[in-house]
């Protein structure tokens, strides 16, 4: 008691005690304050906006208070028209009420490019010149001639389609390429792992086809189908030679199970 009377009489000590009373009740104030404020550990589920129309996808966010802002639109021919094709952050994020997501739309209208002059190109440049104007490359079909992969013409279904027409982006270009007999052949290589996208681009550099893209059960939209990656081929991988423009058909999911198991590595003994 008599150190507290002593405290408190020296006016100085008094004083630097009150000051440091009040700078804990301030910080401790404002620190429950902000918290109040900001809705401290309130946050909320960024939902799936993916394929929604503009209305659907506004009344997800309504519902988890989210704000909504278009930032930029794009145009991919086998996504729905006029639906989110992107959103920034992504589905499943956890963010505070109030915070906004961007979303990029699919836009309704198709843009045109014009069709490029391919003949006399090689497979490899044809398709680089197809890619540069959002065109797709579809199948290889093989003629004889003395180049082999030098585009002879370029053809859209049954009729060919000259330079200069105007094409939906996203249209899908067959290309007549030669054939040299003397050496026709090419090899399978794997595409086991590969995502969609990019097994589809390794099939045609190696001058094969794509005939067929299995889907399982775990792909139920187009962004799960560009996530999803080939567990499965047919023919599998080989060193044996096939025929160039032989058709491959690739089977792809989102599960990691179904992927080919490593095959056992043999002990060895060694005699010492």
């Amino acid at each position: 008691m008599s150190k507290v009377k002593k405290i408190l009489g020296n006016w100085v000590l008094l004083n630097l005690f009150i000051a440091i009373v009040l700078v804990a009740l301030i910080f401790i104030g404002v620190n429950v304050g902000l918290k109040v404020f900001t809705e401290h550990n309130k946050t909320v589920e960024v939902p799936d906006m993916v394929g929604c129309s503009y209305h659907e996808a506004e009344a997800l966010g309504q519902e988890s208070e989210l704000q909504l802002i278009v930032a930029d639109s794009v145009y991919v021919n086998r996504f729905k028209a006029g639906a989110v094709y992107s959103q920034n952050p992504k589905a499943g994020s956890k963010v505070k009420k109030g915070r906004k997501i961007y979303l990029t739309m699919n836009s309704s209208h198709k843009r045109q490019v014009s069709m490029p002059s391919l003949v006399g190109l090689s497979v490899r440049q044809a398709k680089v010149e197809l890619t540069a104007r959002k065109l797709i490359l579809g199948r290889l079909i093989y003629k004889e001639d003395i180049a082999t992969n030098n585009v002879m013409a370029q053809m859209i279904g049954k009729r060919p389609v000259a330079e200069g027409e105007k094409l939906d982006v996203g249209t899908i270009v067959d290309l007549v390429v030669g054939l040299n007999y003397e050496d026709p052949y090419t090899q399978v290589p794997s595409f086991i792992e590969q995502a969609y996208h990019k097994a589809v681009n390794s099939v045609q550099d190696s001058y094969l086809n794509v005939d067929r893209l299995i889907f399982d059960e775990t792909v139920k939209s187009y962004s799960d189908s560009l996530a999803a990656f080939v567990y499965r081929q047919y023919p599998e991988a080989s060193d044996n030679k096939v025929m160039m423009g032989r058709g491959v058909s690739l089977y792809l999911t989102l599960d990691r199970e179904k992927l080919p198991k490593p095959a056992p590595v043999d002990s060895l003994t060694l005699d010492l």
